[in-house]
């Protein structure tokens, strides 16, 4: 989008245009393109209109039905925050206290607008006109959120009240190639973090990706999933981190009422210095197989995580927990909250022909394969197999003690659905 097609969306004929679209569908958008024209509406309004209809139904996964009254750009899509960790972040600096935040990078406005909704006061920025300008549409309705088009680390924030800061550096090239060294970021995050000096209360959004290299030791740094997903990682420092530094997993999970009313469970999981060492044992693969959630594999807590489940590992280097007996479920599904298990059926060697064997044996034709800590490739493994029939299976490939091993394994969801195990 340029500001050309946002001043013609922002003018009363395009926003009743884009008011009035019917749900976005990819295969009847040319024909309803075409029928726009048809209609002699503008081609370049109509396409505005298509393009923020198509995005806002992209949208809905992040801002749920707060999607339908906002404004996108891929990028500005790609980089927002879910709104339901964005409010997570809101509440860090509620409970800090902090009552004014500057949000230096402010994007399409996903936090602002999370911030803004718990009635903080916001100072948001972005270095890019067109985005500024998008913020502006999405924050219009909270009084609370001021929106300016500058660079943020030039803002006086004492002089401006700012009593927290929050930033959330772009971590893609003008190509849409993603940026690995935090020296790149844009901001680059030396220089934002380096704000801790003037105001203690700053939150970072970084990519899931970071290395634990390098990381500020007086900063708590979070990995966030939501539904199984790993989204973000986030320093927090200050007020924003009143349990200490350290590293931290928090686990989302939306759940479904009986009358259908969705909510979001949280289970988190940390080390902070001074905590004594988890080191788990390993040993054989019991009755069950616990995967942990990726927020937790990349805090480096899968330690952790295996003492919460009771269980071992089946090698030191490889983020999976074998149990005995069955952990227990947390609220939102997960074994303690944390992990996904399976129920071990059976375990073989690592062996192409001894494992088509077992399969074709059992009628199996739909295979679910799962790796970690192998070179094998489950779609050219599963084109190898070439397996016909009607019943369908799960397959771990993964070490154990150090050797290939194959599991053969059942989700325990499916196994409590279908009654066979409680």
């Amino acid at each position: 989008m340029d500001a050309a097609a946002l001043s013609k969306l922002l003018s009363p004929e395009g926003w009743a245009l884009l008011g009035a679209l019917p749900p976005y569908d990819e295969h009847q958008a040319l024909v309803l393109s075409a029928g726009l024209r048809a209609k002699g509406v503008d081609p370049d309004l109509a396409a505005a209109a298509l393009t923020q209809s198509r995005l806002r139904a992209a949208a809905r996964a992040k801002f749920g039905s707060f999607a339908d009254g906002m404004l996108f750009t891929q990028a500005g899509l790609e980089q927002a925050t879910r709104l339901v960790v964005a409010a997570r972040h809101a509440q860090r600096y509620l409970e800090a206290g902090v009552t004014k935040v500057a949000d230096l990078t402010c994007g399409i406005g996903a936090d602002s607008l999370a911030f803004a909704g718990t009635g903080l006061h916001v100072l948001a920025t972005d270095v890019d006109e067109l985005t500024a300008a998008l913020a502006t549409v999405n924050l219009r309705h909270f009084p609370e959120a001021e929106v300016r088009h500058g660079d943020g680390l030039a803002l006086d924030l004492a002089a401006e009240g700012v009593e927290g800061v929050y930033a959330d550096p772009a971590r893609r090239t003008r190509s849409g190639s993603r940026v690995f060294d935090p020296r790149a970021y844009a901001p680059p995050l030396d220089a934002v973090w380096a704000l801790r000096d003037r105001v203690p209360a700053v939150g970072i959004k970084v990519g899931p990706g970071i290395s634990h290299n390098g990381l500020p030791a007086d900063a708590e740094t979070e990995w966030v999933s939501v539904d199984g997903d790993v989204v973000e990682a986030a320093l927090w420092f200050g007020p924003l981190a009143p349990a200490g530094p350290g590293r931290a997993a928090l686990v989302l999970t939306t759940r479904t009422d009986p009358d259908g009313t969705e909510h979001t469970v949280a289970r988190s999981l940390a080390h902070r210095p001074g905590d004594e060492d988890v080191v788990p044992d390993a040993g054989d693969v019991g009755h069950y197989l616990y995967e942990p959630d990726g927020a937790v594999i990349r805090a480096g807590l899968v330690g952790h995580a295996a003492a919460e489940l009771g269980g071992r590992l089946l090698d030191r280097t490889i983020a999976y927990v074998t149990t005995d007996s069955p952990a227990p479920v947390g609220e939102n599904g997960l074994a303690a909250g944390l992990a996904r298990g399976y129920r071990v059926l059976d375990t073989m060697p690592f062996g192409l022909k001894r494992l088509r064997a077992y399969l074709r044996e059992r009628g199996v034709g739909r295979l679910t394969i799962k790796k970690r800590g192998t070179a094998v490739t489950p779609e050219q493994l599963r084109k190898q197999l070439a397996l016909t029939g009607d019943a369908e299976a799960t397959v771990v490939l993964t070490r154990v003690g150090g050797q290939q091993r194959v599991l053969v394994v059942e989700p325990l969801d499916r196994v409590t659905a279908t009654g066979r195990e409680g």
